[in-house]
């Protein structure tokens, strides 16, 4: 009887998913009516409040429900290894009912960004991306909508997505209006929004999150507002963060981080706007790599840009030095933020604001507040693409008319139970429709006004306007595009592998007197690897066409765990020292004792707190 009980459980257990499960699609949706399989990273009240506002418009428009089948499997990096074995698997095996040879490396040839140039590679190569057709290669699945610009673009290059619109184009009003005004930029300040396959559908900026009790428990009086503001030593164990490599949301927001500094650098030695024009369009023009200069371009330059990418590097190993911990969903650290459990942490702006208002008691303060850095943030896309080989093609083109339309981009904004607004979830995410924010142009302006009494977020506020933010910050794709994928594995290694060495060297360099006294510990802790080749700006887009990508993490793994126990005996023998020069000349007592050290270095951070209340 015993043994029933247990298994009757179990059973209940492995069942209560299903039992409880809400469907995502309209009640009146019937076997036989048309089904959509979507790939996608987005969270379950964006599921729901898609899954039912497509269907109502395709009703309404085409005479019938959709059903759609969310594929949901992690986040974006999860979802490009998936797909990316999908196709290699779909691809093997078609090539092999058709008697041609499968070489061993075949999933690297299909999927690589350039033709290859052996004649049989490039044979592989070029049947891959001329079929489009589900009955020979496919991943079953129609569209990937969600993650960033930069993986979206990759499925583009490795052949893994399709353009959605053959040479008549998309339909008329989709990107431009009848009198040409444009309605979806395709970039907005270095910042590409759609590709060939690729149509960004909403816009995210990045910032910071911080809880103001919190802060003031801690001495630190001026909240953050600059991405150095992480850095401070009395963030020490009180950063969330996200995992850069599981997150490609999150690690735009590092490379942010990066390229500002890189901005930084190139203003301080004397570079105008107009040159830095000038100059990239040469080495646009000359197509030039990383380390080769075309004519006409200033070789200095090109050192404050490598110097930028140093300085940068540097803020973000500081920056996770202070980290709490590294989780794998960007959504938990304003969470965390907001009950306290972390101090601050670097959040993309609609998961910051939603969480603001949902931690405002009625009447109350709010428990937390959120911040794009002015000039700190780009403004990016988040797109849709259209899957190579997709059983419901016609379908899912429908689905990113409807996305891009005005009838989705309401859903991004409105409040709920507004005219065209969600049902049950405010998704407070901004549209990539011009129309829906302030404009000189009179017909936008009106557009916009007649939208402006639904929307959940002031979309007028300079603050919050997606336009006007894009136009503050002037993002150059070479300085840091091409690193995007060696900087997320640079900071697992450097922030995440080896961050217990990082917070113990970091740690003691605090207590020992902060950076500016321990110089020794600081050269140690802030040098980047030598191996397996001297890591620089240009040498690192180089890194893994020499060695393999694994082998180069457990080199950089390895060589930081070295460096940073190195800092910390540096700063710890230097406390020593220093200690040791004091009784000399006071004839006290010297100690290494851990509860006098934490006492060092909470009067360390304290003196600190005073001296920026008095600042």
């Amino acid at each position: 009887m015993k043994q029933f009980v247990i298994l009757l459980a179990a059973a209940l257990i492995v069942a209560l998913p299903f039992i409880f499960r809400r469907e995502t699609d309209v009640s009146d949706w019937r076997a036989g009516d048309p089904e959509l399989v979507v790939v996608t990273p987005h969270n379950e009240a964006f599921r729901q409040e898609f899954a039912r506002g497509f269907s109502q418009w395709h009703q309404s428009k085409f005479g019938s429900p959709v059903r759609i089948d969310w594929r949901v499997i992690g986040g974006t990096t999860e979802i490009m290894r998936y797909l990316a074995s999908e196709y290699a698997a779909s691809a093997k095996q078609f090539f092999k009912a058709q008697a041609v040879a499968w070489p061993a490396d075949g999933a690297e040839v299909i999927l690589s960004r350039k033709k290859p140039e052996a004649p049989e590679a490039q044979a592989l190569w070029q049947t891959f991306r001329r079929s489009d057709d589900p009955v020979q290669i496919t991943s079953r699945m129609d569209l990937f909508f969600g993650g960033g610009v930069y993986d979206h673009e990759k499925a583009e290059k490795q052949g893994l997505t399709v353009p959605a619109w053959g040479d008549a184009g998309p339909p008329a009003g989709l990107f431009e209006d009848a009198a040409g005004r444009v309605l979806i930029p395709r970039e907005m300040n270095g910042e590409v929004w759609r590709g060939q396959a690729y149509y960004g559908s909403v816009l995210s900026a990045f910032g910071i999150c911080y809880n103001g009790d919190r802060l003031a428990d801690l001495g630190i009086a001026r909240p953050p507002s600059s991405w150095e503001d992480l850095t401070d030593p009395r963030y020490f164990g009180q950063l969330g963060l996200t995992d850069p490599t599981k997150s490609g949301s999150v690690a735009k927001a590092f490379e942010m981080i990066v390229q500002t500094e890189c901005a930084k650098a190139v203003a301080a030695a004397g570079f105008t706007p107009g040159q830095i024009r000038t100059f990239e369009a040469a080495f646009a023009a000359a197509g030039k790599g990383a380390g080769e200069i075309p004519p006409g371009v200033p070789e200095a330059y090109q050192e404050a840009i490598g110097r930028g990418w140093l300085e940068g590097v540097r803020l973000l190993r500081r920056i996770g030095a202070n980290a709490r911990y590294f989780t794998d969903s960007s959504g938990r650290v304003p969470m965390d933020v907001s009950t306290g459990a972390a101090a601050a942490g670097i959040a993309i702006d609609f998961f910051g604001r939603l969480q603001a208002e949902m931690s405002t008691p009625p009447g109350g303060r709010p428990a937390m507040a959120y911040v794009t850095p002015v000039g700190g943030s780009s403004v990016t896309a988040d797109p849709v693409s259209l899957l190579r080989g997709a059983p419901h093609r016609e379908l899912a083109v429908r689905f990113i008319e409807y996305l891009l339309g005005e009838e989705g981009q309401r859903l991004w904004n409105y409040r709920v139970g507004t005219p065209g607004g969600p049902l049950r979830f405010a998704l407070r995410r901004l549209p990539i429709r011009r129309d829906f924010y302030p404009s000189a142009d009179p017909v936008l302006q009106a557009a916009f006004e007649k939208r402006r009494p639904y929307l959940t977020d002031p979309l007028w506020r300079p603050e919050v306007d997606a336009y006007r933010l894009g136009q503050s910050f002037l993002y150059e794709p070479r300085w840091t595009g091409a690193h995007f994928g060696i900087q997320r594995d640079l900071i697992r290694a450097m922030c995440m592998d080896s961050g217990d060495e990082l917070k113990r060297a970091w740690q003691a360099i605090m207590e020992h007197g902060g950076p500016e006294k321990n110089p020794e510990a600081m050269r140690l802790l802030e040098a980047l690897p030598d191996r397996p080749v001297p890591l620089t700006w240009a040498s690192a887009i180089t890194v893994y066409a020499k060695v393999p990508r694994l082998d180069a993490l457990r080199e950089w793994t390895a060589f930081f765990r070295e460096q940073y126990r190195r800092a910390e005996a540096a700063a710890n023998a230097r406390g020593r020292t220093s200690a040791r020069q004091t009784v000399l000349r006071g004839g006290g007592r010297v100690s290494d004792e851990p509860q006098e050290r934490a006492v060092r270095l909470a009067g360390t951070l304290a003196l600190q707190g005073k001296k920026e209340g008095a600042d």
